[in-house]
């Protein structure tokens, strides 16, 4: 009796372990990490699918700074999670520089992309200028003789005459005693009619002389025929305009006595004028001899005049670092007038298409010029860039992008302000370096380089870049200048010990509330070298390993 008993109990006990056996193995999850597999919902039955697996969540303000858990930075924003195959350091040493930021950022940042391709660029050359009458067309009226003003025909400056018009009449007694000698001379070669040829070769050269004298004195052709003709000496003599054109001087005045050589009258035809334009240095190897300008003239702002560049002048003046650059130019009705100030432009620039991008997506820093490029939506990378030859909205870009290629063209200085940008252009073309803590803190912090490994990085595949965390006590507060002095503990991930040291803040509203103190846990990073910047600031239980710095504060 007592052995059926037994075999009763065995039995009972093995139907229940397989039946524990079987319902738990039909009650057991089918994954039980992020990387296992599991059946997909729309998939075959029994298809394996591979789900992400989770790495970390990064701050979603591009700052430096990770989490192995969900959490929210500062302005209460979420934290961004990061997968596998997603993370940019993940892809090897050439993403190590890229910038990510959220969708959501970048539409209320207004991010906007354009794409680099070939043109051809063409600049417009901005110059200030001034009319200037052709000095071609200018002439001086000088008699060459001494004499008196007898009368005056044209007696106001600025009147317009025509050529061969009347402009002043002149008494000079040489010019009497030279048309004297002419006639005398004249006659003594009818008297010697009869003589030897010497006698009247010798008359006659007197004769030709004393009218080449008259001729020199600039005498009309008319006025010396009619001498010719009737022999009747004038007593003053007539000087005409050489011109069509407007009188823009006049010494000229009733009476006066003049010597030889005085200007008396100035004519100058302005039915063509010239435009100087002052061209800056930097522009002028751009300016070319036969280019096409145009001129508007303030008095006239719905007209434009279209004149050619004539001549480059071979001088800079000094003290505006301009060359003068001359422009000829018609003018009908006389619009134009000597002394109006213009506003010329040239058209310049190479015919051949380059690689060119707008002028807006470049950062110049003044020694060296970055370009952030799009790689996907919500990456980017920096990339320094040579450029060539600039037109008022484009740039040639000679090296550091290929055609195609999406740079930013607005809200990229936003970008710089949003993320880690500085950082991430530090970074071109140099290799991580550890960098001295700010000016004024103990010598006994300087980070030691950090290993690599969960312990320096946080998560597996995170930034190397990552957050510290400290506590300690809020020493003093300024909330001007955005800083807070706090004496901490050690901080183990950087190998510091317990000091008293200034923090900026990343946001501050973290200062709100905060007094002098009260014990805090804090996050931090180094935004900068020797920039150490608190993303995160919360109240402690107690201050823990809080200690004097070396200092005594």
């Amino acid at each position: 009796m007592k052995t059926s008993n037994v075999l009763f109990v065995l039995v009972l006990a093995g139907v229940v372990g397989a039946g524990g056996y079987w319902l738990g193995g039909r009650s057991h999850p089918v994954t039980d990490t992020p990387a296992a597999t599991s059946p997909s919902a729309g998939g075959t039955a029994g298809t394996p699918v591979k789900t992400r697996k989770l790495l970390y969540y990064r701050n979603p303000m591009g700052l430096a700074d990770t989490s192995p858990t969900p959490k929210k930075d500062p302005m209460g924003m979420d934290y961004i999670a990061v997968y596998e195959g997603e993370d940019p350091d993940s892809g090897g040493a050439a993403s190590a520089n890229q910038i990510r930021i959220s969708t959501d950022k970048i539409q209320k940042l207004g991010v906007r992309v354009e794409t680099a391709g070939m043109r051809a660029l063409g600049k417009t050359v901005r110059a200030a200028g001034r009319v200037e009458p052709d000095e071609r067309h200018v002439y001086s009226i000088s008699p060459k003789f001494e004499g008196y003003v007898e009368r005056l025909h044209v007696n106001v400056t600025g009147q317009p005459v025509a050529k061969g018009q009347p402009l002043f009449e002149v008494y000079s007694p040489e010019l009497v005693s030279a048309q004297r000698e002419y006639i005398i001379a004249r006659q003594g070669v009818q008297a010697m009619g009869n003589a030897g040829s010497e006698a009247q070769a010798g008359m006659k050269q007197l004769a030709e002389s004393s009218l080449t004298r008259l001729r020199n004195w600039d005498l009309s052709s008319e006025q010396l025929d009619a001498l010719v003709k009737t022999g009747d000496v004038k007593r003053t003599i007539t000087f005409r305009s050489p011109v069509s054109g407007i009188v823009t001087e006049k010494k000229a005045l009733q009476g006066m006595r003049f010597m030889p050589g005085e200007s008396l009258y100035q004519v100058t035809d302005l039915s063509s004028v010239w435009v100087m334009a002052d061209v800056f240095e930097q522009d002028i190897g751009l300016v070319k001899t036969g280019s096409m300008a145009s001129v508007k003239i303030n008095a006239y702002p719905d007209k434009s005049f279209s004149g050619r560049i004539t001549y480059i002048y071979p001088t800079l003046k000094p003290e505006t670092r301009t060359v003068p650059v001359r422009i000829e130019l018609s003018n009908p009705g006389q619009l134009l007038k000597p002394a109006m100030f213009a506003q010329v432009e040239l058209q310049v620039g190479a015919k051949a298409a380059v690689l060119a991008i707008p002028e807006s997506a470049v950062i110049d820093s003044g020694t060296r010029r970055v370009v952030l490029v799009q790689l996907q939506e919500g990456r980017f990378e920096p990339r320094e860039v040579k450029l060539g030859a600039h037109t008022d909205n484009y740039v040639e870009v000679r090296d550091g992008i290929k055609e195609g290629e999406q740079v930013v063209v607005a809200a990229n200085f936003l970008i710089d302000a949003e993320s880690n940008l500085k950082a991430a252009i530090g970074g071109l073309g140099t290799g991580p370096t550890s960098s001295p803590p700010a000016a004024g803190t103990n010598a006994a912090m300087a980070p030691a380089p950090v290993p690599a490994g969960p312990a320096a990085a946080g998560p597996v595949g995170a930034p190397a870049a990552v957050g510290h965390k400290g506590q300690g006590t809020v020493d003093s507060i300024d909330a001007k200048a955005g800083t807070v002095s706090l004496n901490h503990g050690a901080i183990a991930s950087l190998k510091w010990p317990a000091m008293t040291m200034e923090f900026k803040v990343a946001n501050p509203s973290l200062l709100k509330d905060l007094q002098a103190g009260a014990p805090v846990t804090f996050e931090f990073v180094e935004r900068q070298p020797g920039e150490w910047v608190i993303t995160s600031l919360t109240p402690a239980a107690t201050p823990a390993g809080t200690a004097k710095s070396p200092t005594g504060r």
